[in-house]
C-alpha cells in the first residue's frame, strides 16, 4: 500500500482555492491557464484508480460531489468507480457520489489498516495529518507558472524536513507534472 498525494500548487507553494469555489481573492488561479491544463487524467493516476481508493476530506468531497457525478467522458467514469473514503466528522449521508463511505473514526488509523493504494486529492487538513505521521510515500505536485504570496500551503513552516526523489517531470499545457516520491532505501 501507499500514499499518494495529488494536487495543484503554485510556483510558491500555495494550493488553496485552485478552482476559485473558495471565493478568495486570488481564487480559480489554476483554470486562469486554459482547460487542457487541468482536464482529464493530468497526474497520470491510471491503475491506481482502478485498483486503489481515493481519500478525501469533507469540503473536497463535497465539492467532487456536485461536480463528478453528472460527467461522462472515460477519465470522469473512472473518477465516479473509484472507492471513496470520506474523513468527515459532520456529514452522514455521503450517498451524493457513488462508491463513497465514510471513515468510521480516525484517518490515520483507517490509512494504516487500508490494503489498497490511497491517492489523496485535495483536502489539505488530511494531507497535514498524513505528513505529521510521515505516511504519504509520493506527492504529484502539478506546479503551475503562478505566485499568490498568501493562501494555505502544502507544507506548512515548521514541520520536519523531508528530503524526496524527482521520480519524473513533464510539461502538461501551462504546468509541470512532477513526481516525488521517498529514497530508496
Amino acid at each position: 500500500m501507499s500514499v499518494v498525494v495529488i494536487q495543484f500548487v503554485t510556483l510558491d507553494g500555495i494550493v488553496s482555492d485552485p478552482d476559485g469555489s473558495g471565493g478568495t481573492s486570488t481564487g480559480g488561479w489554476a483554470f486562469r491557464h486554459g482547460p487542457e491544463t487541468v482536464a482529464g487524467d493530468k497526474f497520470r493516476l491510471g491503475n491506481l484508480l482502478d485498483e486503489g481508493v481515493m481519500l478525501l476530506g469533507r469540503t473536497t468531497w463535497e465539492l467532487f460531489a456536485r461536480l463528478w457525478p453528472g460527467r461522462e467522458d472515460p477519465f470522469s467514469r473512472r473518477m465516479n468507480a473509484v472507492p471513496k473514503l470520506v474523513a468527515t466528522r459532520t456529514l452522514t449521508d455521503v450517498s451524493a457520489w457513488g462508491n463513497s463511505s465514510i471513515i468510521g473514526g480516525d484517518v490515520v488509523h483507517a490509512v494504516r489498516n487500508e490494503r489498497r493504494d490511497i491517492i489523496v486529492t485535495g483536502s489539505l487538513r488530511v494531507v497535514h495529518t498524513l505528513l505529521a505521521e510521515d505516511l504519504i510515500d509520493e506527492y504529484r505536485l502539478l506546479t503551475f507558472p503562478t505566485i499568490l504570496r498568501a493562501g494555505q500551503r502544502l507544507f506548512p513552516a515548521g514541520g520536519p524536513p523531508a528530503y524526496l526523489e524527482c521520480l519524473s517531470a513533464e510539461q502538461v499545457g501551462a504546468a509541470v507534472l512532477a513526481r516525488y516520491g521517498r529514497p530508496a532505501r
